[in-house]
């Protein structure tokens, strides 16, 4: 999978040292949801459920209007839980 993270997406995967790499690419692969940024145009949501971790949300923002597409940020959405 070719994608580039930026540095604030870095950030956020080492200080939430509980996403893997693996999930991320499985989110952007085979999204559970897509959902359009609703400020951004260029930027796309991609939501994941992660069963293995207790069905938590992971939401990966990409910008897919640049090659290699870059992840803006990515994290957990405790307001989806459950409902995915």
């Amino acid at each position: 999978m070719d994608y580039e993270l930026t540095e604030h997406a870095k950030e956020s995967l080492k200080k939430r040292g509980n996403i893997r790499l693996e999930w991320l690419e499985q989110a952007i692969v085979a999204p559970h949801r897509v959902e359009q940024d609703r400020v951004d145009p260029s930027l796309v949501h991609y939501l994941f459920r992660v069963d293995e971790f207790d069905g938590r949300v992971l939401r990966v923002v990409l910008n897919e209007n640049v090659k290699p597409p870059r992840i803006i940020t990515v994290f957990f959405d405790r307001s989806l839980r459950g409902l995915i």
